[in-house]
């Protein structure tokens, strides 16, 4: 199981800007000593030691991720965010083609589906598009979004063979189990949990997470329990998620005492507020490994999402 994230923010997209750009290079320029550039090597040097922040970017698309199975014909897709335009373009590339994309919805809210119109395989007439929600319209609500005048070209005019499949128990796709779990999000947002008979994945974005979520029933703890990766929603701080509670989103920290209470192993911060940069979010990520160390939780590994990042099991 192969997990790449292409869209990691929350939201809207919010690319990178001239005045952050600049604000990088004079950080950059102000750390330079004429020893660092005095060689090839000297500059690499130099720049592998550059916070990430000042380095890399952590991304501006919005929600979406793939989990490649052990066949890399076999993709699986959670959300059509903006990320979703950028999976198009590198996945298409792949040789030999891939025949068959399949996409489950957390929900539909702008920044969830706001790809779907520029997934480029979804216009060759050779692939086939499998679409997944528990929600019983689904093909009317991604139609809706590219009809006008809010898109120059309708659903129709993707050339793919389409398929809406609306979930009302477990599937079984490619010989692993996908589950998903009804979560506290305004409309309702889904999470989901791929189960390969050796390692469990949960996506869960958006979601404010609740006391109901640490309940240890059978359904919380068949779908939560022991998972090897788990992408939470971890919008806030928890200053933010108090001042803006009931707006469907976590704070970092509850994420983490989620993580620990129900012992999964690596948490993937995800769905990063559109508001904070670069360096605010490595903060964040910083204060979630103090956050573990401070209370005490053993065993949980935690990860800051960012654009390109991958992870296997």
């Amino acid at each position: 199981m192969h997990i790449h994230f292409w869209g990691v923010r929350g939201s809207l997209p919010s690319p990178l800007v001239s005045s952050h750009i600049k604000s990088r290079v004079t950080a950059i320029l102000e750390q330079i000593h004429p020893a660092d550039i005095e060689t090839h090597e000297a500059k690499e040097r130099f720049l592998s030691k550059l916070p990430p922040w000042l380095g890399s970017t952590v991304g501006g698309n919005t929600s979406c991720i793939s989990v490649t199975l052990d066949d890399p014909l076999q993709v699986i897709i959670f959300d059509a965010g903006s990320g979703l335009r950028e999976l198009g373009i590198a996945l298409a590339q792949h040789k030999p083609k891939i025949p068959q994309y399949h996409i489950f919805f957390s929900h539909f809210h702008w920044d969830h589906i706001m790809g779907l119109p520029f997934f480029n395989p979804a216009y060759d007439p050779a692939v086939q598009v499998d679409f997944y929600s528990p929600k019983q319209d689904l093909e009317t609500i991604l139609a809706r979004q590219m009809l006008p005048p809010y898109f120059p070209a309708s659903m129709d005019m993707m050339g793919a063979k389409k398929s809406f499949h609306c979930l009302s128990e477990e599937l079984v796709l490619y010989k692993v189990r996908i589950s998903y779990k009804l979560m506290n999000h305004p409309g309702d947002s889904y999470s989901y949990r791929i189960d390969d008979g050796k390692y469990r994945f949960i996506y869960a974005t958006d979601v404010a997470l609740s006391a109901a979520d640490f309940i240890e029933n059978e359904e919380n703890t068949a779908f939560f329990e022991h998972c090897d990766v788990a992408v939470i929603d971890s919008q806030y701080t928890l200053k933010e998620a108090i001042e803006k509670y009931n707006w469907g989103h976590s704070a970092f920290n509850r994420a983490l005492d989620f993580a620990a209470h129900w012992q999964i192993k690596h948490v993937v911060l995800f769905h990063h507020e559109p508001t904070y940069d670069d360096q605010k979010l490595y903060s964040i990520l910083h204060s979630a490994q103090s956050y573990i160390e401070r209370i005490g939780f053993k065993g949980i590994n935690v990860t800051l999402a960012t654009e390109g990042l991958e992870i296997s099991l």
